[in-house]
């Protein structure tokens, strides 16, 4: 998938995602695009090297996963025990866009229930 197609379907999940590039002060941080729901990260990537996308994963989902997929890894700059790393590239786009949801389910689920 590219990266405009990738960018669409993050901002397709709902109408609660904002896109930002909250690390342009640091260096190698400018072109990093975070995209969030409840004011939380769910998925980000260097739209200057979109060959590594993070996700939050289950835990307990993430050896399986890498077990699995080649295009899957370690994320960059978060815990390997709660994110992953996936190469859009070489990733299935229904795996692609599955991960992506299942990132968004988890962070706005978990954001949901402190907002109550």
């Amino acid at each position: 998938m590219n990266i405009e197609d990738y960018r669409e379907y993050c901002l397709s999940l709902g109408p609660d995602i904002e896109e930002k590039l909250p690390f342009q002060k640091f260096k190698n941080g400018e072109g990093v695009l975070v995209f969030y729901v409840m004011g939380h990260m769910f998925s980000f990537f260097d739209c200057n090297d979109f060959s590594v996308i993070s996700l939050k994963c289950q835990p307990e989902r993430i050896e399986d996963l890498k077990a699995q997929y080649d295009c899957i890894g370690d994320p960059r700059n978060e815990s390997p025990k709660h994110w992953i790393g996936i190469n859009p590239k070489t990733a299935p786009n229904h795996l692609l866009k599955e991960l992506t949801r299942n990132s968004y389910e988890i962070v706005k689920m978990k954001y949901m229930k402190v907002k109550k």
